[in-house]
């Protein structure tokens, strides 16, 4: 034990534990996160009966577990070559062309799973341009390593698009609309349309 102790606390390996540690917690923040979302979302929408439903959450939590995994330790051993390739300093688009290359070989084949991803990812890329609001954190020195949240004004007409165009979208284009949002909108704002008694209004859809 003593041993291996000494290979975890060796700086040497350090880069290298870190995949495996990075594989690791991209495991399990994958199945806590896609778990609980599938579960609601058998329960909400699914069809047949709950084996069949049970096998379509296993599915989908273990591709989101399994592929955020190999996203974490192919984008930590890309950066890793990058900089031994130069001379072991590393360089600020390391990152991107490390996530360029991850991002295609993972999650690159298109499933419901992976376009989930892509789209929320795609998500905060964009509203990553929103500027950022005055915060009484804004100017003090470790300001980078903290999140700032988007100005009030900007993210005001930034929802308003969001929602403007989503909602045109649903009622002229639905079949562009990513699966799980089209189920969500369809119970949302088509099947609170029928309603048959006093049960089919309160209780469950007609």
């Amino acid at each position: 034990m003593s041993g291996l102790e000494a290979i975890l606390s060796n700086p040497a390996y350090h880069d290298y534990l870190a995949i495996l540690k990075g594989a690791r917690n991209g495991f399990v923040y994958g199945v806590k996160v896609r778990f609980p979302h599938a579960l609601i979302m058998a329960i909400l929408f699914g069809r047949g009966d709950w084996q069949t439903r049970l096998k379509t959450i296993y599915r989908a939590t273990r591709q989101h577990a399994f592929n955020l995994a190999k996203f974490v330790s192919l984008y930590k051993t890309l950066l890793l070559v990058q900089k031994k390739v130069n001379g072991g300093k590393e360089r600020s688009f390391d990152t991107f062309i490390a996530g360029l290359i991850g991002g295609y070989i993972v999650f690159g084949e298109r499933s419901a799973v992976n376009e989930q991803i892509v789209l929320y990812v795609c998500s905060r890329v964009v509203a990553s341009f929103l500027a950022r609001a005055k915060t009484p954190y804004s100017n003090a020195p470790a300001a980078s390593g903290r999140p700032l949240p988007p100005d009030s004004r900007q993210f005001s007409i930034f929802a308003a698009v969001c929602w403007g165009a989503v909602m045109w979208l649903f009622k002229e284009r639905g079949e562009t609309i990513q699966p799980g949002m089209f189920n969500s909108m369809t119970y949302l704002y088509r099947d609170s349309e029928h309603w048959d008694s006093l049960k089919t209004l309160l209780w469950h859809n007609k």
